[in-house]
């Protein structure tokens, strides 16, 4: 199975308009200083510096794929990111890490739990989110070939679900569909989804699931299509539930003029007490089987 350092060592080696660039975050792209030299550049610690030089290299014809743990990514370096890559319209790829529950161990200073909002606010830019590494490195290439500026919640985890479909912008993965729930997720949190999807069956509910893998552009049909066909929506994220999938479905359904009902799993106005994933899942109550539970007490 191809990796992220394999796809974009691949990728920067066969094409020189690539740039690669970390601000001190180069653990996945360690190997390729040697082999890119002056193509690849480490900032150190700041953040706003390597997105402004993002910006100038992109103006001038190249597509820098920026590194950082997210939540200083898309703080510290928001208004970079907003004036410098979003104003102009300029193919900044933005590589986040640790976004959401993968920042587990960690406080609320280094938690990126509203970065799906903040980012999907800048006209122009796209958000896609994986839920392990098979999907991520089958959605890169169409990502950094496109135009457009993006921010992706990067996930090396292992593979969750062994036959993701080919991923085209805009477009939801249909894993099942179902008319009693369906329950619609993105990133890590797939794995947990398809174990809640799993018990739910079990006990004999027709169940949907879409992975969510691009929120930005987002499948309105899709969205609209398991509106019309379930009898309840249940929206999964790692994410404050202002801004995020929930928000996302509310926009879709409002804007068509219809409803659904609608269960949101999420952090609502609170961040999440660190401790190991495991941990922080079970806690927070996103664990296949609480996920089901919730699920079903929401049906009696």
């Amino acid at each position: 199975m191809t990796t992220y350092p394999e796809l974009i060592k691949h990728t920067a080696l066969n094409d020189d308009r690539y740039i690669v660039m970390t601000a001190e975050n180069r653990a996945v792209v360690k190997e390729l200083p040697p082999l890119l030299g002056a193509r690849f550049i480490d900032t150190g610690i700041t953040e706003q510096t390597m997105i402004g030089m993002a910006a100038g290299l992109a103006l001038r014809g190249r597509v820098p794929i920026c590194h950082a743990l997210a939540p200083f990514l898309i703080y510290r370096a928001y208004e970079f990111v907003r004036t410098d890559v979003g104003i102009a319209h300029l193919p900044v790829k933005l590589s986040a890490w640790i976004a959401g529950f993968l920042s587990d161990g960690n406080g609320p200073t280094h938690q990126a739990i509203e970065d799906v909002a903040l980012m999907r606010t800048i006209p122009g830019m796209t958000v896609f989110c994986p839920s392990d590494n098979a999907d991520m490195v089958a959605m890169l290439p169409e990502i950094w070939a496109s135009p457009h500026p993006a921010y992706v919640r990067l996930n090396v985890r292992p593979d969750a679900y062994g036959k993701h479909t080919p991923f085209k912008t805009g477009v939801a993965e249909v894993i099942s569909e179902g008319t009693d729930v369906t329950i619609l997720t993105y990133g890590m949190l797939l794995e947990e989804t398809l174990k809640a999807m799993q018990i739910l069956k079990d006990k004999g509910l027709s169940v949907g699931l879409l992975n969510m893998r691009s929120l930005k552009p987002v499948d309105e049909q899709a969205i609209l299509k398991v509106a019309a066909t379930s009898k309840l929506l249940v929206s999964i994220e790692d994410h404050f539930l202002t801004g995020g999938l929930y928000s996302i479905i509310a926009e879709v359904l409002l804007k068509n003029r219809t409803t659904a009902n609608v269960l949101p799993l999420s952090l609502n106005e609170r961040w999440f007490k660190p401790g190991l994933l495991s941990e922080v899942l079970k806690y927070e109550g996103f664990t296949g089987e609480q996920i089901a539970e919730r699920i079903l007490a929401n049906l009696a």
